[in-house]
C-alpha cells in the first residue's frame, strides 16, 4: 500500500503576492522557501512544517472571493471550505489568536471540538483558515470513530481502505519506461539564479 507522508503542498491563488508574503511569512511566521516568477506569473512556497508546504500562484486580475463562514453549507459550484493548520501547543493557539487580532484580522474564540481545540480566521483573499491543537488524550487517527446519525452504506464499511472497488493495475509502468520530464521549478536548483 502507498504510504503518504503529509501534504507536499497545497496550492492557492492570490492577486497580491506582497500582501500574501506579509501575512504568511511575516505575521504567521511561515518561512518563504521558494519563489518562481516572470512577468504575469509568480509561484511562491511557504514552509508549514518539515514535510508540508503552502504555495500561492499570483496571476493578474485575481480577486478575493466572498467570505464564507467555515463549515457552513453552501450550494452551487464549490471546491474548498477551509484549511486547518496544526500547532504544537495550546499556547501556540493563543499566540496566533493574539497576533491575528493585533494585526486587525477577525479571529474567533477558541472552540473545543472534543479531539481538537481550534481558532478560525480569514487570510488575505478571504481564504478561510483554522488553527488546531490536538487534545492530548484523544487521537482519532489511532482510534477512528463514526458518530454520524445517518451514515452512508459505504462509510459503514469502516475506516480501512477496501479493495475491489476500482480496477486493478493490469500493466504497471516498467522501471525502464519511467521518465520524469522537465517542468517549472528546475531553476530553483541553479545556484547562480538565487536572488537571496
Amino acid at each position: 500500500m502507498i504510504k503518504f507522508n503529509g501534504i507536499n503542498h497545497l496550492a492557492m491563488v492570490t492577486g497580491d503576492m506582497d500582501k500574501t508574503v506579509r501575512f504568511w511569512r511575516d505575521l504567521l511566521g511561515m518561512r518563504l522557501v521558494a519563489g518562481l516568477g516572470k512577468p504575469g506569473y509568480r509561484h511562491y512556497f511557504f514552509e508549514i512544517s518539515e514535510d508540508d508546504l503552502l504555495a500561492f500562484f499570483e496571476w493578474p486580475g485575481v480577486e478575493p472571493v466572498e467570505e464564507k463562514d467555515h463549515g457552513y453549507p453552501t450550494a452551487g459550484p464549490v471546491i474548498f471550505d477551509h484549511i486547518s493548520f496544526g500547532v504544537e501547543s495550546e499556547d501556540d493557539l493563543y499566540q496566533l489568536k493574539d497576533k491575528l487580532s493585533a494585526a486587525g484580522f477577525w479571529v474567533s474564540e477558541a472552540i473545543d471540538h472534543g479531539f481538537i481545540h481550534s481558532i478560525y480566521s480569514f487570510a488575505p483573499n478571504s481564504i478561510p483558515i483554522e488553527f488546531s491543537h490536538n487534545v492530548t488524550s484523544v487521537d482519532i487517527r489511532k482510534n477512528p470513530r463514526l458518530v454520524d446519525s445517518a451514515p452512508s452504506v459505504v462509510t459503514r464499511e469502516g475506516p480501512e481502505p477496501r479493495p475491489g472497488h476500482w480496477p486493478p493495475v493490469e500493466e504497471p509502468t516498467p522501471p525502464q519506461e519511467r521518465k520524469v520530464y522537465p517542468g517549472e521549478g528546475r531553476e530553483l536548483v541553479k545556484e547562480e539564479k538565487n536572488v537571496w
